[in-house]
């Protein structure tokens, strides 16, 4: 509340806030008819009472404003309260436009990320896989040589480890033995079937000896017979050369019989080489069989690839198939489990860009080869049975193969090792993509 007097001169006082008059001595003495010091005493025109309600009014606003400035003051007290809310934009109108700027870019930021994002699809559940396998002799024998080392390289035809061969030089010279007295056991029936076809030969011509002799008996006899019935001849003679005849019969019936049995003994000679050229090719089988014993004392790479947890030693004796090594073949590929919520836009052929966690810096480049037709879960040894008890559906993920196309040869990549692939699933280019292009046009138009 502010307060207005005369001073002792008949001079008004000046306006000043009770509690300002009260803070200072000099006036509250003043204003009580007391001289201040240096100020002469004299009629004051404000009292103890005045001082008093002025206080009063200054310590209780509602009294003040019951003495009829009720109205006017409620409306300077409304007009100070919308006085800070009107005045805010104009006070931090910089801070405004800066945030409206910053939410404005951080939405446009946000709307190319989305879209950006859209054409792909990726996920960090992949690892690199191979078809590895255990590389182990064919036959038993101590080894005598490991020319390579842990995590090698090998080109296919390397060696990998040698196993002493002497025993199996021995069965190869013994099996090439068996094969010479196959082969000559067969030149020896060639040679009796000759021999029994020249024999055929001699038996035919004494068959046709014979028939020639037995026609010369016939007409003999026959002559004879006649003359004994004319009487020009005697019976005697008659007889004789019908006996003649009869012997030639015999003869001619026994040359038959031995070209016959000539014959039969080819076929029982034929017979024979035959089972002499089954026992050859046996000899033969068991000379290659020999021949592929000695060569497996040589243990070689069928694939380049990479020689991983060797066990082989020299010395070391190894029976068949004992495992020397795992080999990990250079043909790798990546198996990701997509999400089948992912698969939509997915196929066989969309590029894709991948990096190994291993090599972070390094970008790889690859396709889609194959997606799996069905989920993981349905081709593992305990396929989950949804037909029983309570039911609670999850996103099932599904294997897709990716095949790199320039994997990096300075480093070793091999199956387990995690990677994150991201796949092309829209080929058209999203709004960041085309920002150049358009960036292009309007510098060229404008």
């Amino acid at each position: 509340m502010a307060l207005r007097g005369n001073d002792r001169d008949g001079g008004e006082l000046p306006n000043r806030e009770a509690s300002d008059l009260w803070s200072d001595p000099a006036m509250v003495g003043e204003l009580a008819g007391e001289p201040a010091l240096g100020v002469p005493a004299g009629n004051n025109s404000v009292d103890a009472a005045d001082l008093v309600e002025g206080r009063e009014l200054n310590e209780n606003p509602a009294k003040d404003s019951s003495c009829g400035n009720s109205e006017g003051e409620q409306q300077a007290r409304d007009e100070s309260d919308d006085r800070p809310s009107r005045g805010f934009l104009r006070r931090h109108s910089v801070a405004f436009v800066i945030a409206l700027i910053v939410l404005t870019v951080a939405a446009t930021a946000g709307y190319f990320y989305w879209d950006y994002t859209g054409h792909f699809a990726s996920t960090d559940d992949a690892f690199i896989e191979a078809r590895q396998f255990t590389v182990a002799p064919k036959v038993a024998g101590n080894i005598t040589a490991v020319p390579v080392t842990d995590n090698q390289h090998v080109e296919a035809g390397n060696v990998i480890a040698r196993i002493d061969d002497r025993d199996y030089r021995v069965a190869l010279e013994q099996a090439k033995a068996q094969v010479a007295v196959a082969e000559a056991n067969i030149q020896n029936i060639d040679a009796q079937i000759a021999v029994q076809q020249a024999q055929v030969a001699v038996s035919e011509a004494q068959v046709r000896q014979a028939q020639a002799t037995l026609q010369y008996a016939q007409e003999e006899a026959a002559r004879y017979q006649d003359l004994a019935k004319k009487g020009a001849g005697t019976i005697e003679q008659a007889q004789q050369y019908a006996a003649q005849l009869h012997q030639q019969q015999a003869a001619l019936e026994q040359a038959q019989v031995s070209v016959t049995a000539a014959q039969r003994q080819i076929g029982s000679l034929s017979a024979q080489r035959k089972s002499a050229e089954a026992s050859l090719a046996s000899t033969k089988a068991g000379r290659d069989q020999a021949q592929l014993n000695l060569s497996y004392t040589t243990v070689t790479a069928a694939q380049a690839g990479h020689v991983v947890s060797l066990a082989a030693a020299v010395g070391q004796y190894a029976q068949a198939g004992t495992a020397l090594t795992m080999f990990v073949p250079d043909e790798i590929w990546v198996t990701a489990n997509y999400k089948e919520t992912q698969l939509d836009a997915m196929r066989p052929g969309q590029p894709l860009t991948l990096s190994i966690d291993a090599y972070p810096d390094r970008t790889i480049h690859g396709h889609v080869a194959s997606v799996q037709p069905g989920s993981g879960t349905a081709f593992s040894l305990l396929p989950a049975q949804n037909a029983t008890g309570n039911y609670v559906k999850i996103v099932q993920r599904v294997p897709v193969k990716l095949v790199l196309e320039d994997p990096p040869a300075d480093v070793a990549i091999g199956p387990g090792m995690s990677v994150e692939p991201t796949v092309r699933v829209q080929p058209e280019p999203s709004l960041y993509e085309r920002l150049p292009s358009l960036s292009e046009w309007l510098r060229t138009h404008l």
